[in-house]
């Protein structure tokens, strides 16, 4: 099987590592001049940062990303270590204790600020833990066999049945069922801002998901359910270069070939089956088999062409809801974070309505810092990524593609300075004392993933709403990546989608061992 690849991010090399094992010719065209797409690694000076995944979860050992390295081969090739992140809000911030007090640490903590919420925080902590258990359940269940499978299925029935009723409920309609003000339930919707996507547009059931106990104390046991392990999150020692390295040598090991700067221009369909692909520069690459990656629209409607698809499968890509852009400043600093940012990653807010910042973003409003960033310290993990005695450090918050007023081009250099000003009540004189600036608007990542509207995360992860689907009614076409159909987002989502896509394809029985 001669295999095509359009993109060279973390699905499309995933897919590439999986292909080639099974003896495919693969190669995988990059339009970029360097592979990795969002999870690469940005280097300027001496100072390494990541582009954005930072604290990745799944990646233990018998998690999804964790078997995907496995089985591709390249579990030695990437060093992780486990860490946790801090939460600052509007009136109070929550940071790991220096002594462990356990795994409901932080539930104990809020009912000491908030005294009035105790019952609603225990409601909502034995929520978690069950959401928790379902979670574990079903992924022990998806690799089961026999009676072994069967029984677990019935647990993770009897385990659902007391919220069955909450099936259908938003983010808002779980957090007015637990609490009554808006501190607690800012606190545990401001996640969903990094999807830009409003809670009262999120399915309640998946807001646990977003909060696992498990990333804001390292401490805290993987299992103390007999459900099962729950999930971790680690960094990846050296940046998350070294992922898209591993994955790269999963697929270039074992016969595949990458080529960078190289942009495809169209998907070549004869008689609605692919025939390969034609590059901007005119070469034609026959391929039995095209697994795209990227924008769905741009997939889709511009290297297909809508004339190849049906009027309801049109409409299903044009209905496919993405996140927003951001703004993100990297800065090569000459001295010590630690003694203002107690760890590598830090979620500051400054709002408690989630709904409003959100929405506001969606229509082109950019908060310019005042809503919330994130700050985070790679070095501090991997003192490889700064010089000695230095430290990379990246500020950046979600903001909309197109600004109301102006646009990015105009005025980089004035939103960028109110970003790190509200950075710098944090670590002061961030300006002053950078070695290297490198600043990164929704144009750069728009260039970087070539796509025409960026959605840092892909496809927002709206109740009802659906990815570009994976497979295209064209034979020999398929769909992979952010924006595509998944359940779960992130990278090890990403990457767990394209196995999955992969294991369709062998189903199909068209030669793919």
């Amino acid at each position: 099987m001669q295999v095509v690849i359009i993109g060279s991010g973390v699905a499309g090399l995933t897919a590439g590592g999986y292909l080639t094992q099974s003896g495919c010719k693969v190669k995988i065209f990059e339009q970029f001049d360097e592979i990795g797409g969002v999870t690469a690694t940005l280097k300027k000076d001496g100072f390494s940062w990541d582009l954005g995944p930072m604290l990745l979860r799944g990646f233990g050992p018998g998690e999804p990303g964790g078997v995907i390295l496995d089985e591709l081969g390249i579990t030695d090739k990437v060093t992780l270590e486990r860490y946790d992140r801090g939460i600052v809000m509007p009136d109070f911030e929550l940071w790991h204790p220096k002594e462990y007090k356990g795994p409901y640490w932080r539930r104990e903590y809020l009912k000491d600020i908030f005294p009035d919420e105790t019952d609603g925080l225990d409601r909502y902590y034995e929520y978690y833990d069950r959401i928790m258990d379902l979670m574990a359940l079903r992924y022990r269940a998806t690799k089961a066999r026999g009676l072994k499978k069967l029984f677990l299925k019935l647990w993770t029935w009897r385990a659902f049945a007391p919220i069955k009723h909450m099936r259908g409920w938003s983010a808002e309609d779980a957090m007015n069922h637990f609490f009554k003000g808006p501190e607690l339930k800012g606190l545990f919707t401001g996640i969903l801002a990094d999807y830009v996507v409003k809670p009262s547009e999120f399915i309640g059931l998946g807001i646990p998901a977003l909060n696992i106990e498990t990333a804001f104390e390292k401490r805290i046991p993987l299992q103390y359910t007999k459900a099962g392990p729950r999930p971790s999150y680690n960094h990846v020692i050296g940046g998350c270069e070294k992922l898209v390295e591993a994955l790269a040598g999963a697929v270039t090991d074992h016969g595949g070939e990458i080529f960078t700067s190289s942009p495809v221009e169209k998907i070549i369909v004869e008689d609605n089956k692919v025939t390969g692909v034609r590059l901007k520069n005119g070469h034609v690459e026959p391929a039995d088999l095209v697994v795209a990656s990227g924008g769905a629209r741009e997939t889709y409607f511009d290297l297909i062409g809508k004339e190849h698809l049906t009027d309801e499968f049109i409409e299903r890509v044009d209905d496919v809801p993405l996140m927003e852009s951001i703004h993100m400043v990297h800065l090569g600093i000459d001295f010590d974070t630690l003694p203002y940012l107690p760890s590598t990653l830090c979620y500051y807010y400054g709002t408690y309505d989630v709904e409003d910042a959100v929405k506001r973003c969606q229509n082109s409003q950019y908060h310019e810092g005042d809503d919330g960033f994130l700050i985070y310290v790679p070095s501090i993990h991997s003192p490889e990524m700064a010089p000695p005695g230095h430290h990379a450090v990246t500020v950046y918050t979600i903001a909309p593609n197109n600004l109301d007023k102006g646009t990015w081009a105009e005025r980089e250099k004035e939103l960028t300075d109110k970003l790190l000003e509200k950075a710098e009540k944090i670590i002061p004189d961030l300006r002053k004392r950078a070695k290297v600036t490198v600043v990164m608007t929704p144009d750069d990542f728009k260039k970087r993933v070539h796509v025409k509207r960026h959605g840092f995360g892909g496809r927002a992860p709206v109740m009802g709403k659906k990815g570009g689907p994976h497979k295209a009614p064209i034979s020999g076409m398929w769909f992979v990546g952010s924006q595509s159909e998944k359940e779960s987002g992130g990278v090890y989502g990403t990457m767990d989608d394209s196995r999955e896509v992969i294991g369709m394809i062998r189903k199909e029985g068209i030669g793919i061992k």
